[in-house]
């Protein structure tokens, strides 16, 4: 059996089933010997956006993505989704192969490149191949991302064909000692708040019931909008997008317990959000993660699951919850109306800044229409740019997994992308895609595969004709903004070009033939070119470029 059959054999056995990818002389039979044990094969039209997809399932799925690639070229193709996936610590294995001689064409330096965006780098050996693959894969499943390098003349090594078995990991038990602390502040505080991050994903069942045990509100990081969806106690997203009524209640808290999350700045709002009174613990199944954005005040190594199950065996209300087991708490039925009435941003005045001639829309108005035209049921995945609160806050979610936001390297360009692996992840949802006229343009050729897939996807374009972040950034200083405005665009046309359903929306109304795109099998992708009113920023973008 040759060394790439058994690769694939072994990525299969752990539990691939869909890679996403571009094939090429150097990935072709490690990606057909997935396809031979079982796995889907998804054909990208570039590599830059099979990265990205590769990155949104794995975030939809909950599981490990794949990757495969070229060598050369198709690795460097795939780089800035890449390095998104590694920094969001995405778990996702890179299949590349290696042009080992120097003087190749194909020659490049894979470890120092994974080491230059954060990606760990595995090899597989011609006599330890099954061993290799099954550590890479498990690598991913920890939460890394992780380069695998395939060397050509070793892919084309014969050795012992391979069978199983897969090999498990215990889980690591908490320590009792490292809990004391933590119990005693959560025993102690009036005014709790957790924030459960990206590491947090998975634990929104023992993270609500220690909350319930001992009154805290729950709010997220932006990469887990959605995972306490439907609480009464949800604050939603912390930071910079945070509505008011959430910044003040966390402004008042006197412990602030992230779970799974860094308090990045824009978590924190610069560090300003936490008042410096309160107590800051930090819980996180990775240490090198204490400490690396702000001081904390005590630190829980584990994972959060097991950390949270592991409090409720010792609060002395039990696991079963008692609403507020604390004395003077605030959980009150006041706060409860205050938070189910004023912790969505729909639910905040504001003056709708849609003009006419030509007509837009405001962003805002433009969300809300599609926030309720939509069904509940849905996956929002959001690229980068001026517009991304709109869709990050005005569209509703049903849970963590509904929403994928793509803002680690605060790259332009990688929603589109990321949204169809979102949507081969879940197909039995609707998958909104929403990204900004630049970040379309750049990823419109993957429109392609969206055809191709025949998933139920939407895409949205908040079209302000220019890179709206720059020029609000340095528009009021008086700089000179022709090289980030641009000609009004029938993106819709563009859309249609490819084979996918178009409009254009400029009011309200204009969006009433999406119920009939709704109502049918949904297999043509729609592609919306909002005309989207630009007189200001977006309100969280001032403090965004507070961190440049």
């Amino acid at each position: 059996m040759r060394v790439a059959e058994v690769v694939g054999r072994v990525l299969y056995a752990h539990g691939a089933r869909h890679v996403f990818g571009v094939v090429g002389s150097g990935n072709f039979h490690v990606t057909n010997a997935l396809v031979a044990a079982g796995a889907r094969f998804v054909a990208a039209a570039h590599e830059g956006g099979a990265a990205s997809m590769a990155d949104g399932y794995a975030r939809t799925a909950g599981t490990v993505g794949l990757l495969s690639v070229h060598q050369g070229p198709g690795v460097t193709n795939a780089l800035t989704g890449l390095t998104e996936a590694a920094k969001s610590r995405t778990p996702m294995v890179v299949l590349a192969p290696e042009a080992t001689a120097p003087l190749s064409n194909f020659f490049i330096d894979l470890p120092a490149l994974a080491a230059a965006v954060g990606a760990d780098f595995h090899r597989v050996r011609a006599t330890h191949a099954a061993e290799d693959a099954g550590a890479a894969y498990r690598a991913a499943a920890r939460g890394a991302t992780v380069v695998l390098g395939l060397p050509l003349d070793v892919q084309e090594a014969v050795t012992e064909p391979w069978s199983g078995p897969v090999p498990t990991a215990a889980p690591t038990p908490v320590t009792a000692p490292q809990l004391e602390p933590l119990l005693a502040a959560l025993q102690a505080a009036r005014r709790p708040v957790f924030i459960a991050g990206r590491g947090a994903r998975a634990a929104r069942e023992p993270l609500t019931r220690l909350a319930d045990a001992c009154g805290a509100l729950l709010a997220v990081s932006a990469a887990a909008k959605g995972l306490f969806a439907g609480n009464p106690w949800n604050l939603d997203v912390a930071g910079g997008f945070a509505t008011p009524l959430t910044a003040e209640l966390i402004g008042t808290a006197d412990l602030v317990v992230a779970w799974g999350s860094t308090l990045n700045m824009w978590t924190t709002r610069h560090g300003e959000l936490i008042p410096p009174s309160a107590v800051v613990v930090q819980v996180d199944h990775e240490p090198a993660a204490f400490g690396v954005n702000r001081p904390v005040d005590l630190t829980v190594a584990g994972e959060v699951s097991a950390v949270a199950e592991a409090l409720l065996a010792r609060l002395s209300v039990g696991a079963t919850g008692a609403g507020d087991a604390t004395t003077g708490g605030w959980r009150t039925p006041e706060l409860a109306r205050r938070i189910r009435d004023h912790c969505r941003w729909r639910t905040v005045p504001y003056q709708d800044e849609s003009a006419g001639a030509p007509a837009t829309i405001d962003p805002r108005t433009l969300s809300t229409a599609l926030d309720d035209l939509l069904p509940a049921d849905r996956t929002v995945v959001v690229d980068s740019g001026n517009f991304m609160g709109y869709p990050s806050m005005w569209l509703d979610v049903p849970d963590v997994a509904g929403f994928c936001f793509t803002q680690a390297f605060q790259s332009v360009g990688l929603g589109l992308a990321s949204a169809l692996g979102a949507a081969v992840a879940r197909p039995d949802r609707l998958t909104v895609a929403a990204v900004g006229d630049g970040g379309f343009v750049m990823s419109a050729t993957e429109l392609v595969t969206a055809v191709r897939l025949a998933l139920p996807l939407l895409v949205v374009i908040y079209d302000d004709a220019a890179y709206g972040a720059e020029v609000h950034h340095f528009g009021p200083d008086g700089h000179p903004l022709e090289t980030v405005t641009f000609p009004e665009t029938d993106l819709a046309a563009i859309a249609r070009g490819y084979g996918c359903d178009g409009l254009t929306a400029r009011t309200a109304a204009d969006l009433a033939p999406v119920r009939h795109w709704l109502a049918g099998p949904r297999t043509r992708p729609l592609v919306i070119d909002a005309k989207v009113s630009a007189a200001r920023g977006s309100w969280w973008l001032e403090e965004a470029f507070r961190g440049h």
